[in-house]
């Protein structure tokens, strides 16, 4: 049995790896902001499951969450937004880059080598669309796109499992593919229309379809920087795919690394200052 950490595991496809693991035995903590509802998720779930309050975009949140926890051994960074308006964090961060990537760089690092297995990152394949701004992370000078923001946000992701990975910390990325989540619940344009409207959602896969990548991740022997993924791009069981240079660029990673630890104040094994 381990103890595993499931960022917003409180819907969507968070809350499918959350009921998948602790119906496996596993000792699951859902780590979010809304409790009411991630007690109501852990009400419906078999096995053990605990509820913690987390708040990604919020830094200090974060750093109190990280001290709370004495151990675990699998760290799910599953938590995001999609869509969203140009909005910051409390930390001033853009919020698809401080919730989806800054957010749980500083989790992962805060929480350091209380991290006894591995970490798993969830991903997407919209980071080939992604583009890393070392310099403009948050939009300040250039013209801001929600959808570029979030595919800078998960190539981010990726890149951050590289750089574990080239550390020597276990760490996989596991992308979902198409789910039929809440994930646009907050979105504008036509991501909030489709969100909002079921019958045109027909082609997308189950929660329960889409954390099998993020569940198998958790027992996988494949090599470390192994990125999970659908069969078929978008659906169908996951296994490990090739991903774009981008994704493996191991000075932008460095780089990466260097600026989001300045910018969180959190750094692997530097992460108590």
């Amino acid at each position: 049995m381990k103890r595993i950490i499931v960022t917003g595991g409180n819907s969507g496809v968070g809350k499918a790896t959350a009921a998948a693991l602790a119906a496996a035995g596993h000792h699951v903590v859902i780590a979010c902001r809304t409790i009411p509802k991630a007690e109501q998720a852990a009400a419906e779930m078999t096995g053990a499951v605990e509820v913690r309050h987390l708040d990604l975009a919020d830094l200090a949140d974060v750093r109190a969450f990280a001290d709370s926890v004495d151990m675990v051994d699998v760290l799910i960074n599953n938590a995001g937004v999609l869509g969203l308006p140009y909005t910051t964090t409390v930390d001033g961060f853009e919020v698809h880059m401080g919730t989806n990537y800054l957010g749980h760089f500083a989790l992962t690092c805060l929480l350091g080598d209380k991290v006894t297995d591995r970490v798993i990152s969830v991903g997407s394949a919209l980071y080939v669309f992604g583009r890393i701004h070392l310099d403009d992370l948050h939009c300040h000078h250039r013209r801001y796109s929600k959808w570029a923001a979030y595919a800078q946000s998960k190539l981010a992701m990726m890149l951050f499992t590289e750089e574990l990975a080239r550390r020597g910390i276990r760490a996989y990325t596991a992308d979902p593919g198409m789910a039929d989540t809440d994930i646009t619940r907050d979105s504008t344009g036509m991501a909030g229309w489709l969100g909002r409207h079921t019958p045109v959602r027909f082609h997308l896969q189950k929660p329960a379809a889409a954390a099998r990548a993020s569940v198998l991740a958790v027992t996988t022997d494949l090599p470390s920087g192994t990125y999970l993924a659908p069969r078929f791009n978008q659906w169908g069981m996951p296994r490990p795919t090739t991903v774009r240079r981008k994704a493996r660029d191991r000075d932008i990673a460095c780089r990466l690394w260097a600026v989001s630890a300045e910018q969180t104040g959190c750094d692997w094994g530097k992460s108590r200052f």
